[in-house]
């Protein structure tokens, strides 16, 4: 067989990831089963443009449901409270507590105004195995305690004035039902916590009650969600921000929405005139997604069947096993590692994403990062080096569909606020804060998420449309919520 070029022929000769750079390089010559899958594999993740416009749409169609009812789409679209994002004026010193596994971290950020974050500090806590299935009690009194201790310790220079109450942000990621900028009920625990007795009431009130038993005189300012947060911070830093989109382990975006074009809204509308949303866009699903056979089965064979299908797709947690889902089937019915398939790669989620990546992005002539993965993973030993450049191709299509399908997601927000357009004869400058260990390290990923937006958009709007990674909204983004929603504004 001759070279093959996956991205290019993926997005129909229009060669805009970087990766295919990579995989063009390197000529297998193979048996005609494992071709036939891995073309295959290649026509069922392929994402020309016209595919990814529909499902922008599909995405866009979804938003204005998810806002119109309760229940009304996929899409949760979720009404934060946040209606007021950071200016970068903010002065003060403000606290945020990030609850989201099994360690949780306190912060104190010191805002200097138009000078911005002056200092930072923070201590990560691992929680006990028996707090996370004992009680509400137990669980937040052992979180108060340490935020009195890293309160108790910290100098002089922080203390507050007279009268004034210290502010937090509290980043708390499992599904809540939330109420205001400062108040939420839990709907259910994830990530091994099970405390049911805390199903149905408010997080912030429990942890209040809590600092009142330690003795920490705090306001919770504000309950929040992590991608929210990444949209603060990224607006701190850049007041034309109205996008956050993490892509890490799970996958998510938030945005800003005019405050009138939310018809399930029915409170006062908020002075600003506008509402963070918080879409949980894992949960989207469309007829025009690209799905083959193994995200059939992941999803099937997962905790959640049938939800968070964009997310199984495109994040981190997934891209790893579809990889070896692949493999498992080259190698069963192709051979592509002898004749038995290598009891380890008969092992969910085996193959981790990092991995993943690091054989996407082997340069070397005998692609020796893969070989030793192969080695050290899955003790598959002594690869040949066209079995080495079939895996490479493998990556290169699933990380490809995933970072494209991504791009669609985004356009489809640029699509719903209008900001795919030149309005009046101006163009609107859209920054989108990225946040994630997915989109950080998986460079190629990165780089064709960049490449297909820019395509997507075309390119006078592309020089309007940035991408800046804005790192730790589940901290500082929490800080500044805090900030921004102080009771002493």
């Amino acid at each position: 067989m001759g070279k093959v070029t996956v991205c290019v022929a993926v997005i129909g000769g229009v060669a805009v990831c970087a990766a295919a750079a990579l995989v063009v390089r390197h000529r297998m010559r193979v048996s005609n089963p494992c071709v036939d899958i891995v073309k295959e594999l290649e026509e069922k993740c392929a994402t020309p443009v016209s595919k990814l416009k529909q499902i922008a749409d599909a995405m866009t169609v979804e938003m204005h449901a998810g806002l119109a009812s309760e229940g009304g789409s996929k899409l949760k679209m979720l009404i934060s409270y946040v209606d007021n994002l950071p200016t970068g004026d903010e002065e003060g010193v403000y606290y945020a507590l990030d609850l989201g596994g099994t360690n949780f971290r306190v912060l104190r950020v010191q805002l200097g105004g138009k000078s911005g974050i002056e200092s930072q500090e923070f201590a990560e806590v691992s929680i006990p195995p028996q707090l996370m299935v004992g009680t509400p009690e137990a669980l937040f009194d052992y979180i108060a305690a340490e935020l009195a201790k890293f309160v108790s310790e910290e100098s002089e220079k922080f203390r507050l004035l007279p009268g004034r109450q210290r502010e937090l942000g509290f980043t708390f990621s499992f599904p809540v039902l939330q109420l205001s900028i400062d108040s939420g009920t839990l709907i259910r625990w994830t990530k091994g916590f099970s405390i049911e007795e805390m199903v149905g009431k408010d997080v912030v009130a429990e942890l209040t009650k809590a600092m009142e038993r330690k003795g920490v005189d705090m306001r919770v300012s504000a309950l929040v969600n992590d991608t929210v947060g990444t949209l603060a911070g990224g607006r701190y830093d850049n007041k034309d921000v109205f996008i956050a989109v993490i892509l890490g382990t799970g996958s998510n975006a938030a945005y800003v929405e005019r405050a009138q074009a939310i018809p399930k809204w029915h409170g006062p509308h908020p002075k600003s005139g506008e509402m963070v949303i918080n879409m949980e866009w894992g949960n989207f699903r469309s007829s025009h997604l690209p799905l083959t056979e193994y995200d059939t089965t992941l999803d099937a064979e997962s905790l959640n069947p049938g939800e968070q299908i964009f997310e199984k797709m495109i994040s981190g947690m997934y891209l790893g096993e579809l990889l070896r889902r692949v493999l498992y089937r080259m190698a069963d019915e192709a051979a592509l590692f002898g004749d038995t398939v290598p009891p380890k790669l008969k092992t969910q989620f085996i193959i981790r994403t990092p991995e993943m990546s690091a054989m996407h992005h082997d340069t070397s002539a005998d692609l020796k990062v893969v070989g030793n993965t192969l080695k050290d993973v899955l003790e598959i030993p002594d690869t040949p080096l066209s079995t080495r450049k079939i895996v490479v191709e493998i990556c290169n299509i699933i990380a490809t569909r995933g970072a494209r399908l991504a791009a669609a997601g985004i356009l489809g927000i640029l699509k719903k606020t209008g900001r795919d357009t030149v309005k009046d004869g101006e163009t609107p400058t859209t920054v989108i804060a990225m946040d994630g260990g997915l989109y950080e390290h998986y460079t190629e990923y990165q780089h064709c998420l960049e490449n297909t937006l820019n395509e997507l958009v075309g390119g006078e709007l592309a020089k309007h449309i940035k991408l800046i990674h804005s790192n730790d909204g589940s901290g500082i983004g929490a800080a500044l919520l805090a900030a921004s929603h102080s009771q002493y504004i």
